[in-house]
C-alpha cells in the first residue's frame, strides 16, 4: 500500500483571497470553489471539465432554541490542505483493490457574535466531491440541537431526475423519471397514493439521487458515512432549481442531537460525462473509515436459498397457527394450538431446502417464520412478541443445524423485529449467542411496520444509531448482518464489512405484490447501490404467481435471462436463489448459471450503461481467470455490441450465453430463452439481443490445456 500525506500548499490549491479559494482534483478535471459571502455565509460551487455542475450554493446549519444559528456571520480563521493517495483492499467487493486519491481543503470558520467555530472539510476526488461539517472541542459549542441542515445543491437547469419520494420510513418505490420541474406534482401524487406511510419531506426526494443534464453530464447526489446523524433527504426549490438538505426528524421535529467534538456525514456529488463511471465510482466507500474489524477471516460472501418466496408469494405462512394462544407479555402456550397446515418453516420443508442447497453448491439456507411471535406481531403485544430464541413446535433448531452441517451447509438466522427496536436491543446479546451456539454465522434482520420507540421513524438519528449498534454488536459475536427495512447504506460496509447486505429499496418481493417496472433494475445500480450492496433476492423463474398461489394474481415483470443477469449487474456478496427448487428443476440449463456465478470479484468492467435503459457489466471471479457478464434491459428491445478486450491476451475461453429467446417479452413470454456456447478470445466481439424487460448472462471459462 502506498500512502502519501503532505500538509504544504500545493499547486492544486489556488489562494485567491482569504474568503475565496479553489481546490482542484488530482486529475485536474474538477474545480471546487469555496466563497464566504459578504454576510459571512459559506458557499461552494463545482465545475467539471469547464462545465458548471453546482452553481454557488450555501452551507450551514440552523439550530433549535438558539439565538444564533450556524448560518452566517463567519470569518475564515484558518485553512489547511492535504493531498492523499493510497490503495486498500476490501474484504469483499467488485474489485480486489481500491485507489483512494483526493486533494483536501479544510476551512475553519469563526462566528464573531458567538465565538463558535466550525470546520468545513472538502475532499475532491477524480470522480467527484465530498464535504462535511466538523464541530471541534470548544467552550461555546458543546451540546446543540439541529433544527435543520441548510446544505444546498444549486442545479444549472431543469435536469432529468431518477427519483423516489422523500418518505421517512421506506425506499420501497418504483423510480420515477421526470424533469426537476415535475417533481413537486408527482411527489404529491405519490403521497396521496401511499396510504400506509404518512411521513414525508415536504417537496423532497431520497438519495442516492441520479440526474442527467441536457448536455450529457451524469450527476449523483448522496451521503457517505451516515453515523450518529439523521438520514438526509433533498427538498427542491423548483423555481430556482436548488436542492436543500432535509434531515429526517423525530416526533418532536428535531433533526439531530449533537455533542462536540463531532461531525456530519459526508455530502457527496459524483459527476461524469460517461454513465459507466458513475457505476464504477468508489468515492462513497473511500469517504468511510478503514475496516475496524481486526480479524475478518469469518466474513465470507455466500450464495443461499431459503424458505422465503413461499411466504411472500402466498404459498406458505410465517405463523405456526392461525389461532392466537394466550399471551402474557410474550409468554405463549402452543401446546393446544391447532397448526395452520401452511407453516413454511417446518422440519420436513427446511430439510428439502438443505438438500437442494447441498446438491447444487449453495452455502446457506435462510428460514423465516421459525420462531414464536408471528401470530400476533401486528397485534396488541407487538412490543413483546419476539424473543429470537424460541422456535415453533415444528422447527427443531439443533436437529436442523446438525442436518445442515452434515451436508456442508450453514443455516442463516432470521430476526424480524416488527419495528420494536427496544425489544430487539434488550434481547440482542442473548439472540446472537443463541446463533453462535447453534451454528448460525449470519442474520437477516427486519424492521417491518412502524417503529415502536418514542414515535420514531426508520431514518431519524435514533434509528440510524440502532442499526449501527446492531452491526457493531454482531461483529463482537462474529456475525454477518443483512438488514432489511433499515436506512439505505452509505458505504459503512468498508468500516464494518460484516454488514454484508441491505435491502433498503424495492426488492424482488414487490414482484409478488403487483410487480415492479421492467426497467427498475436498470436504475438500482445508479441509485440505491451507490451506497453499498443490496440483497435483491433475484432468480425467479416462474413469473405467473397464480400457478402455485391461486389468490396471488401478480406477475414478475422480467424474463428468465434478465433474472440471471441480476447476479452480475446488482452487485452483492450475498446472493439468493429465491425461487422454489421445483421451478429450478424445470429449467436446469438456465439454473446452471446461478450455480456457476461468483459472488466475490477481482475486477469489474462496466461495458455500457444508461440509467433507466440498460446496463452491461463484466466481472472477473476472484482467484480465477473466469469472467461473468450480465446485461439488463428496460422497456425497449435493443442489441448490445460487446468487445471482449478485457480478457487476458493469448488465452482461449468457452463462453456460455444465456439469452432471451427471439419472441421473449417480460409480460407475454418471459420464459423464452436459449443457451449456446461459443469460443472467445480477447479479440472477439458479440452482438446480442435483449428483449423488453430482458437481458442476457454469459459465463466465460478459461479453457484448460
Amino acid at each position: 500500500m502506498k500512502h502519501l500525506l503532505y500538509t504544504a500548499l500545493f499547486c492544486f490549491l489556488v489562494l485567491q483571497s482569504v474568503n475565496s479559494q479553489q481546490l482542484k482534483s488530482p486529475n485536474g478535471k474538477f474545480i471546487m470553489e469555496f466563497t464566504l459571502q459578504k454576510d459571512g455565509t459559506p458557499s461552494y460551487s463545482l465545475n467539471y471539465k469547464d462545465k458548471t455542475v453546482i452553481k454557488p450554493s450555501k452551507l450551514g446549519l440552523e439550530l433549535k432554541d438558539d439565538k444564533k444559528s450556524l448560518l452566517n456571520d463567519f470569518t475564515v480563521i484558518d485553512t489547511k490542505t492535504n493531498s492523499f493517495d493510497e490503495t486498500w483492499k476490501p474484504v469483499w467487493g467488485e474489485v480486489e483493490s481500491i485507489r483512494n486519491q483526493y486533494n483536501e481543503l479544510a476551512i475553519t470558520l469563526n462566528q464573531k457574535e458567538t465565538d463558535r467555530q466550525i470546520i468545513i472539510r472538502f475532499r475532491l476526488f477524480n470522480d467527484g466531491l465530498g464535504f462535511r461539517y466538523e464541530f471541534p472541542t470548544q467552550k461555546n459549542l458543546v451540546y446543540f440541537v439541529i433544527k435543520e441542515e441548510r446544505t444546498q445543491f444549486a442545479m444549472t437547469g431543469d435536469h432529468t431526475a431518477f427519483w423516489i419520494p422523500g418518505d421517512y420510513d421506506t425506499q420501497e418505490y418504483d423510480y420515477t423519471t421526470s424533469k426537476l420541474s415535475e417533481i413537486r406534482g408527482l411527489a404529491e401524487k405519490a403521497k396521496t397514493e401511499n396510504l400506509s406511510q404518512t411521513s414525508f419531506s415536504p417537496t423532497g426526494v431520497q438519495t442516492s439521487l441520479m440526474l442527467k443534464t441536457a448536455d450529457g453530464l451524469y450527476i449523483n447526489l448522496h451521503e457517505a458515512a451516515l453515523i450518529n446523524y439523521s438520514c438526509m433527504h433533498l427538498n427542491l426549490d423548483d423555481k430556482n432549481m436548488v436542492f436543500e438538505s432535509w434531515l429526517t426528524p423525530d416526533e418532536k421535529g428535531v433533526k439531530g442531537y449533537i455533542q462536540a467534538p463531532a461531525h456530519s456525514p459526508w455530502r457527496t456529488i459524483i459527476v461524469s460525462d460517461d454513465a459507466r463511471e458513475i457505476l464504477a465510482s468508489k468515492m462513497t466507500l473511500n469517504l468511510n473509515d478503514p475496516c475496524k474489524i481486526e480479524d475478518t477471516s469469518w466474513i465470507k460472501p455466500i450464495k443461499y436459498v431459503g424458505v422465503w418466496w413461499e411466504m411472500i408469494s402466498g404459498k406458505s405462512s410465517w405463523s405456526y397457527t392461525d389461532e392466537f394462544p394466550s399471551v402474557q407479555l410474550g409468554v405463549t402456550d402452543f401446546s393446544k394450538a391447532k397448526p395452520s397446515g401452511t407453516h413454511g418453516a417446518n422440519n420436513a420443508n427446511v430439510k428439502k431446502y438443505i438438500d437442494f442447497a447441498a446438491a447444487n453448491g449453495f452455502g446457506g439456507v435462510l428460514v423465516e417464520g421459525w420462531n414464536e411471535g408471528w401470530e400476533d406481531w401486528f397485534g396488541h403485544y407487538k412490543d413483546y412478541v419476539f424473543d429470537f430464541v424460541t422456535p415453533y413446535p415444528d422447527f427443531d433448531v439443533k436437529g436442523l443445524h446438525e442436518y445442515a452441517k452434515s451436508k456442508g451447509v450453514k443455516m442463516i438466522m432470521h430476526h424480524e423485529t416488527s419495528g420494536s427496536v427496544r425489544n430487539y436491543e434488550r434481547h440482542m446479546d442473548k439472540a446472537y449467542q443463541f446463533m453462535k451456539d447453534n451454528g448460525y454465522d449470519a442474520v437477516k434482520s427486519g424492521y417491518v411496520g412502524s417503529i415502536i420507540s418514542n414515535g420514531d421513524n426508520h431514518y431519524n438519528q435514533f434509528m440510524v444509531n440502532h442499526y449501527q449498534y446492531a452491526v457493531e454488536k454482531a461483529a463482537e459475536y462474529k456475525i454477518m448482518v443483512n438488514a432489511h427495512e433499515a436506512v439505505r447504506p452509505t458505504g459503512i460496509c468498508r468500516t464494518y464489512p460484516n454488514l454484508i447486505g441491505n435491502e433498503a429499496a424495492r426488492g424482488t418481493e414487490y414482484q409478488a405484490f403487483g410487480g415492479s417496472k421492467p426497467n427498475h433494475v436498470t436504475l438500482l445500480p445508479f441509485t440505491r447501490l451507490i451506497g453499498g450492496p443490496m440483497d435483491y433476492t433475484p432468480g425467479i423463474f416462474e413469473m405467473d404467481l397464480s400457478k402455485f398461489s391461486p389468490n396471488n394474481k401478480s406477475h414478475v415483470n422480467s424474463t428468465i435471462a434478465n433474472q440471471l443477469a441480476l447476479y452480475v449487474t446488482l452487485y452483492s456478496p450475498l446472493q439468493m436463489a429465491a425461487d422454489f427448487p421445483e421451478h429450478y428443476n424445470k429449467f436446469p440449463d438456465a439454473f446452471q448459471f446461478i450455480k456457476d456465478v461468483a459472488v466475490d470479484w477481482s475486477e469489474s468492467n462496466y461495458l455500457e450503461a444508461e440509467p433507466g435503459q440498460y446496463i452491461t457489466v463484466a466481472r472477473k471471479a476472484k482467484g480465477t481467470n473466469n469472467w461473468f457478464i450480465g446485461n439488463v434491459n428496460g422497456y425497449e428491445p435493443r442489441t448490445s455490441n460487446i468487445n471482449f478486450a478485457f480478457l487476458e491476451k493469448g488465452k482461449k475461453y468457452t463462453a456460455t450465453i444465456y439469452a432471451d429467446g427471439k419472441e421473449a417479452n417480460y409480460k407475454t413470454n418471459p420464459q423464452a430463452y436459449n443457451v449456446r456456447k461459443i469460443q472467445v478470445t480477447n479479440t472477439s466481439k458479440l452482438s446480442q439481443l435483449s428483449a423488453a424487460g430482458g437481458g442476457y448472462a454469459i459465463s466465460i471459462i478459461e479453457n484448460k490445456k
